[in-house]
Parts: C-alpha cells; sequence; structure tokens
C-alpha cells in the first residue's frame, strides 16, 4: 500500500474534487467523522464546508490547515469496503488524526480503487496539530497496517524482476535465472496452504517443487527442490535446490506461508468470492473446455489432474483477483474432483444446462415418477442442492430425448 499526504490552504478545493467524484458514480463516501453523512455514499459539498468551518475558529495562524491523503492499495489486494473503512479509520488514529473532521471517499474511476481522506491539522482552538515527522510516522503507520491486513507492501519503483513473469522457456537458456524469478515473486504475490496448491500454481510457470527429507550424521533434515517443466509436466534438465534461490522460498519459509495463508483466507473471507465465480460458471455449462476458458476470462486458473484413465482427480483453482490458491474440495463437496468428473461425464454434457432452481418434490411424491415429474426436476445430478435425491442420469437422458421426440411429432401434426 502506498500513502500519500499533501497539505494546502484550499479546504472546499479539497472537499469538492472528491465530491464531485462521487456525485459523478465515480467512487463513494465510505465514512466520516464530525460531519455529516446520509449513507447514500455521495455527499452534500456545501454542507461538508460548513461542517469544517463550524469545527475550525474563524482566525487562525496556521498558513496550511488542510490535508489531503491518499491510501493505494496493491491491484491485486481485495478488499470490502468495510475493510477500507478499517483501514482508513487506524491510519488516522495512529497518525493523530482520530478526533479531526474528516471524509474518507473510495475512488472507482480507474481500475485500481483507491481511498482519499480529507482533513485538517489545526483542533477545535485553531493550535495547530503535530506534524513532526508526519511522513515518516506515515510510513511505519503503512507498514504496520500492510502486515495485519496481509496486504502488499509498498513497491520501490526501481524494484523489478530481471524478466517478466513468464514460462519457464528451457530453449531459451538460462534456465535457473528463469526459475528463480518465478518462484521468487508467486511465493510474495500468492496465498496457499499446501504443496499441492504450490504445485498447482508452479505448474502455470512450467515449474514443479518436491520435498527432500533425509538425515545426515544423525541429524534430519528437510528441503525443497526446485525443477522446470515442459507443457507436459515432465521434468526437463537439472533440478535447483531452493538454496540457490534464497531462504525465502525454502522449506521452512514456505511451511510459514501455508500456515500465515490459512490465517490470511480464514481472516479475510477470501475463499468466498472464487468460489461464487467458479459456481456460476459451472451452473452455466456441461462443457469442460468451456468451463475452463470462461473462468479464465474472469482471473481465474484451473488445473485439473487426471489418472491414466483420464478420470478428475485433483482440482485446483488459482484465484489471480485475490491471489489465493484453492483446492477445489476445501472450497466445498461440489467443486471437488469426483463432482466434477461426473457434472462433466454426464449423458447429456454438451447440450444447453438445465435450470437448477426448480424445487425438488416432497419426500412422498418421489415413488413411481412420471415423465411430468422428471421435467420439474433440476437436472438429474442436483451438484448445488447435496441433499436431494439421487436420480439415474441415463434415465433422465433417455426421458429428455423422448420428450423432444414428442414435440417434434406435434409439430409435424400441426403442419410446422
Amino acid at each position: 500500500m502506498v500513502a500519500k499526504i499533501s497539505v494546502g490552504n484550499s479546504l472546499y478545493g479539497a472537499i469538492a474534487y472528491n465530491g464531485e467524484k462521487i456525485n459523478e458514480a465515480r467512487g463513494r463516501l465510505l465514512t466520516t467523522n464530525r460531519i455529516y453523512n446520509d449513507g447514500s455514499g455521495t455527499m452534500d459539498i456545501h454542507r461538508a464546508m460548513e461542517d469544517f468551518i463550524t469545527f475550525m475558529p474563524p482566525q487562525m495562524k496556521v498558513e496550511k490547515p488542510v490535508v489531503h491523503i491518499s491510501l493505494n492499495p496493491h491491484p491485486e489486494d481485495v478488499l470490502t469496503d468495510t475493510e477500507l473503512q478499517d483501514i482508513a479509520r487506524e491510519y488516522l488514529e495512529k497518525l493523530g488524526f482520530g478526533n479531526q473532521p474528516y471524509l474518507v471517499f473510495k475512488h472507482e474511476d480507474i481500475d485500481r480503487h483507491h481511498l482519499h481522506i480529507v482533513t485538517v491539522n489545526v483542533d477545535e482552538n485553531g493550535k495547530r496539530l503535530n506534524r513532526d515527522f508526519l511522513y515518516r510516522r506515515s510510513d511505519r503507520i503503512r507498514r504496520e497496517l500492510e502486515q495485519k491486513y496481509g496486504l502488499h507492501p509498498a513497491e520501490r519503483k526501481n524494484c523489478r524482476l530481471d524478466t517478466p513473469l513468464r514460462k519457464v522457456d528451457a530453449s531459451a537458456g538460462d534456465v535457473k535465472k528463469q526459475a528463480g524469478n518465478i518462484v521468487k515473486a508467486i511465493s510474495g504475490q500468492y496465498r496457499f496452504q499446501t504443496m499441492g496448491e504450490y504445485r498447482a500454481l508452479l505448474s502455470l510457470y512450467n515449474m514443479t517443487v518436491e520435498e527432500a527429507h533425509g538425515n545426515v550424521r544423525g541429524r534430519e533434515y528437510h528441503g525443497l527442490v526446485y525443477s522446470a517443466t515442459d507443457d507436459k509436466g515432465n521434468k526437463v534438465g537439472n533440478p535447483f535446490k531452493s538454496s540457490l534461490f534464497g531462504k525465502s522460498v525454502g522449506y521452512e519459509a514456505v511451511q510459514k506461508k501455508f500456515a500465515r495463508s490459512k490465517q490470511e483466507i480464514k481472516d479475510r473471507k477470501l475463499a468466498g468470492m472464487t468460489k461464487r465465480t467458479v459456481l456460476s460458471v459451472l451452473e452455466g455449462t456441461y462443457d469442460k473446455e468451456k468451463f475452463v476458458a470462461t473462468l479464465k476470462g474472469k482471473g481465474i486458473d484451473t488445473v485439473l489432474r487426471y489418472t491414466e484413465e483420464g478420470r478428475i482427480y485433483g482440482a485446483t483453482f488459482i484465484d489471480h483477483r485475490t491471489g489465493c490458491v484453492l483446492n477445489g474440495s476445501r472450497m466445498g463437496k461440489e467443486l471437488s474432483a469426483n463432482a466434477l468428473q461426473e457434472h462433466f461425464t454426464l449423458p447429456y454434457a454438451g447440450q444447453p444446462p438445465i435450470p437448477l432452481s426448480v424445487p425438488v418434490e416432497e419426500p412422498e411424491n418421489r415413488q413411481g415418477y412420471s415423465g411430468g415429474e422428471y421435467e420439474s426436476h433440476s437436472g438429474g445430478m442436483n451438484l448445488f442442492a447435496p441433499e436431494g435425491p439421487a436420480v439415474d442420469a441415463e434415465e433422465e437422458a433417455f426421458i429428455r430425448a423422448m420428450q423432444r421426440k414428442k414435440k417434434k411429432k406435434k409439430r409435424k401434426g400441426l403442419g410446422m
């Protein structure tokens, strides 16, 4: 997160700049202190100005009483409005402006949503607040908030990867450098809770990792070994010990990463967003390739693992929007490997999906199904209602086909 502070003497200019933007639906007013807020997300610029003036005495010796702050989370930090409010309030409290009148705006006019804060650095008696080391204190507070909320740290302007983050290409040479760039970059950008999830993430960049355990002179050791792969997942070239890339991607660091990721995902409820997106796409198709492609277009990569017989035995979703890597079963039984395998191998795969919102018949009506009862059933597999009755998929597919034939005969009889 990047924090920028500017001081000036035009209170109306700072309020109007932000107020006009949110009143044009390019943002919203998140929270205020000592300033009227009707909760609509918009604001009355003149009313806000009057509230500030009421707080400030008519005569002040402070030349630049207005403080305008912008807080800019990393684009990959997905935060709710409530979390943004909490961050802004805590930032101002630690900075010494917690009791001041202030306005907190969320700007949404660019993809990188960010906050603007307008306040004043004088108290009710016209005395200037302590501004000594303001920027230094702001930087310390920023780092504390990054750690508390699991945010990406502010990056130095000239801090870049030696090469753009892309798949390892063994034919391009210097595989060690390519691999090092990838493992160091993704370990800081993503959250994963198991070695399987870590491998799934690495596979997007033609890499894999294995654990190495042993005993040397009576002492146990644990390590990681990274390898480059081809597009089919086969290892190519020589493996690399994690020590070649630094402690940040070694065994102990990755184990700590698992625990930290688990806590962050739980505390910030990050898995919910991914689950909702995956379920909505799954509900709309029985075509596996379309499912994967649609999710990719929404910022989620899907890594499916298959047995030798071609059956899905593992599914991992990598959400680039939240930076979370999540095993399907972690999000629920309906996204487990078995559920996905069944969903994509039903007899009616490839046909338009059956609506999933039709209520299921009461238990006493489940004996001796008729064609009409099948017409109102939610698709046979009942994927999104785990407690529903089991239905034979082949039988349902047959009945659907018979219904289509009846419709065709009716059309012929009507001369259509």
